[in-house]
């Protein structure tokens, strides 16, 4: 099996933990707040991780380049305007189909990475996005009025067109982030995923610490405070998500970032799981409709 595969899998339950985890934070704290952390206490740990990888293991580190800096910084605010985006939804009535747009995101950046660098994937992988992508979709909808036939044709509605700009910036960033990954590689003896993306992480993370930090301390100082007293539980989801960043970008150095996102659908599986097996829901036909294409999707894209 390679590498990427369960990487991929592992990030992907790691990051619905941390969402699990920034739920439990909206209670306390605004959307900025509950962003913030994700980044702020994870800084410390993704330097950490650098600095086992350097210091214990004795791994050389990277030189960056103007190229490096380049597509990390837009990577870094395109995820934070993604995200901003993606959170904008929950304003609108109908934000399910703004959420379910948002998740064609491996679809786009497939697209994006075909046209900007000619990375082109087979027949078998496209089918399986695109299985995959329809599936998540159809979850996304499954408890509101929205069907798929009215989800088809509500692609010009402003939550629909927000929830694709959602998922063309998430691709953007997911390729920014291997292309700056990649963009490490000459300065290094020889090609090394995890020290690349490991390094990465620091900086982009860096970056989008300092900048909601500047934003909070600017517009947001209450907001600030209430961050610090969540400190407990703030420290318990940088852990989580700078762990599942650094799986994100090890699998995304080692695959197609359209590849590792149709891969990552996984996880609307593991928060099915959860809510059945944890909180005892019940799961009408749309949603297990949904889980079931994303499981084909998933074979089709491992197995073919």
């Amino acid at each position: 099996m390679e590498l990427w595969i369960p990487v991929t899998v592992a990030a992907a339950f790691l990051q619905n933990l941390r969402s699990a985890l920034q739920k439990h934070l909206k209670g306390r704290m605004g959307t900025t707040g509950a962003t913030f952390v994700r980044f702020g206490y994870g800084v410390p740990f993704a330097l950490a991780y650098l600095a086992v990888l350097h210091l214990a293991l004795g791994r050389p580190l990277p030189v960056p380049n103007a190229s490096f800096g380049l597509w990390a910084v837009l990577g870094a605010f395109a995820q934070i305007a993604a995200t901003f985006l993606l959170v904008h939804l929950f304003a609108f009535r109908n934000f399910a189909v703004g959420t379910a747009y948002s998740r064609t995101e491996p679809a786009q950046a497939a697209i994006i990475a075909l046209l900007l660098f000619g990375e082109g994937i087979g027949w078998s992988v496209i089918a399986a996005i695109v299985i995959s992508v329809v599936g998540v979709m159809l979850i996304s909808v499954a408890r509101t009025a929205v069907t798929p036939a009215s989800l088809l044709t509500s692609v010009a509605s402003r939550t629909a067109r927000i929830g694709l700009m959602s998922g063309f910036l998430f691709g953007i960033s997911g390729i920014a982030y291997r292309q700056a990954s990649l963009a490490l590689a000459p300065s290094l003896p020889h090609p090394d995923a995890v020290m690349q993306a490991s390094y990465t992480l620091v900086v982009v993370i860096v970056i989008q610490a300092v900048a909601m930090l500047i934003w909070m301390v600017r517009y947001d100082p209450d907001e600030l405070r209430r961050v610090v007293d969540a400190r407990r539980v703030g420290l318990l989801v940088g852990f989580v998500g700078a762990t599942a960043s650094f799986g994100w970008f090890t699998a995304m150095t080692l695959q197609q970032v359209a590849v590792v996102k149709a891969l990552a659908q996984i996880e609307m599986l593991f928060t099915f799981a959860s809510s059945v097996f944890v909180f005892k829901e019940k799961i009408n036909a749309l949603e297990l409709a949904g889980c079931l294409l994303i499981v084909l999707g998933i074979l089709a894209l491992l197995l073919l």
